[in-house]
């Protein structure tokens, strides 16, 4: 039978659907899938509508992936409590660690952020919660203004490696090290004296952002109070 013209259910919202409910969606099929496992077509399979129902509210992957890294980085302000008293290096601590547990929840989100020219309006937010434990911790507008730059995307709750050294990689061949050892003998002593695996040997990746957090807060505290 012929569409009508003045037929536009194709484009016009699903009145199951939601622009927050999109993008809850879209963001639990990218923790199961990846990015690489996220496309319209499969999220409007997700949800049972046609792929046409997203689009009249998310006018493309682009405004989709936009929404979903917003609505990650919304987590952190909303599972973080604040504590009114303490040094203000422990209570920055206690939300960039919180940032991290939320990143560690959705992997991709990381590549999202990394990729945005401008913040979203969540990231805005804890942004200010940043500055804000920064002013009343006695840090100037000045020293603020360098420490968003000095912490860059471990405000966020990641790190920018040079190379993955994480356990899932694969260990260097043994010939490669033998070479190391040769012509490169502080590359060797490194690899060797790390516990896992790994393109140097691998790292807890934990640990490692915790002890970079550490040093980075503990020299801010000494700017601030010298």
């Amino acid at each position: 039978m012929p569409r009508r013209a003045d037929d536009r259910s194709t484009t016009r919202a699903n009145p199951r659907l939601s622009r927050e409910g999109i993008v809850a969606a879209a963001v639990a099929l990218a923790d199961r899938d990846g990015l690489s496992g996220l496309t319209m077509r499969r999220l409007a399979e997700h949800l049972g509508v046609d792929a046409m129902s997203i689009y009249y509210h998310l006018r493309d992957k682009d405004t989709l992936l936009a929404a979903m890294a917003d609505a990650v980085v919304a987590e952190i302000v909303a599972g973080h409590e604040d504590p009114s008293s303490g040094p203000w290096t422990e209570r920055l601590r206690v939300l960039i660690m919180q940032a991290r547990r939320t990143m560690l929840r959705h992997p991709w989100a990381a590549r999202v952020l990394e990729a945005r020219d401008t913040p979203t309006p969540a990231v805005l937010l804890h942004l200010e919660r940043v500055l804000a434990v920064l002013r009343d911790g006695g840090c100037s507008v000045d020293l603020c203004h360098h420490a968003i730059h000095l912490f860059g995307s471990r405000l966020l709750g990641f790190s920018q490696d040079l190379f993955d050294d994480s356990a899932d990689a694969p260990p260097p061949p043994e010939e490669l090290t033998k070479a190391w050892a040769a012509t490169m003998p502080h590359i060797a002593e490194l690899a060797g004296a790390v516990s896992h695996t790994g393109a140097l040997g691998g790292c807890d990746d934990d640990t490692e952002f915790a002890f970079a957090l550490d040093l980075l807060l503990d020299g801010l505290e000494r700017r601030r109070a010298g």
